[in-house]
């Protein structure tokens, strides 16, 4: 009689599903945790992640020309997802701003490099798993359960932010990048009933 190796699922004992976005008092708990540690990188990194409400592959692949003009940050950036090959624009607030400048001039980094190179060699820059990590470590420092966390975390946060203020999906949708608004329903966890409602009471 053959015995049947079976293997073990794969998310045995992790917490699977959209992972939350931050809620505003950890956005500040992470920031006056990476300002008391002077960790320069990881404050821009942080702040610019939830301005730019990018994916972390976007996100780590940013170089500094993406975000800069000259010796300036600037306000409003565009680029293109990798995902969806489709522009996406967003704000860098002032926090933001002041936080990617402190970290330029202590990096000394050209417009044509990575805005977040990696220290291992072989790297140009941060990877998404060293990313990951990086917000579970945020996430920890906040006194969060780190498992519960991710890096679609920092990506939604803002969203969420700006559709429970305005409740305007289409603005959510164009935000995030996404070419379906079926895509933003799913990802904000909200009821299909109430997306469409709110769609139709928000169309010009």
């Amino acid at each position: 009689m053959e015995t049947i190796n079976k293997r073990e699922a794969w998310n045995k004992g992790k917490l699977v599903g959209q992972k939350p976005p931050l809620k505003p008092k950890d956005i500040w708990a992470i920031r006056i945790y990476l300002q008391n540690a002077h960790a320069v990188r990881d404050l821009a990194m942080f702040n610019l992640a939830i301005d730019s409400k990018l994916r972390g592959c976007d996100l780590v692949s940013l170089r500094v020309r993406d975000i800069t003009h000259g010796n300036q940050v600037l306000s409003r950036a565009m680029v293109i997802q990798r995902k969806t090959q489709r522009p996406v624009q967003f704000e860098l607030t002032e926090p933001t701003r002041v936080a990617v400048s402190a970290w330029l001039e202590k990096s000394h980094l050209r417009s044509d490099q990575f805005l977040f190179p990696s220290r291992v060699a072989r790297s140009p820059h941060v990877s998404t798993r060293q990313y990951a990590r990086i917000v579970h470590h945020w996430a920890e420092a906040a006194g969060l359960d780190s498992s519960a966390y991710g890096t679609h975390s920092m990506r939604r946060t803002k969203a969420t932010l700006i559709y429970k203020r305005t409740k305007n999906l289409r603005a959510v949708q164009l935000l995030l990048g996404h070419s379906k608004l079926e895509s933003t329903v799913r990802y904000l966890g909200i009821e299909v009933d109430d997306a469409l409602e709110i769609s139709e009471q928000t169309e010009i």
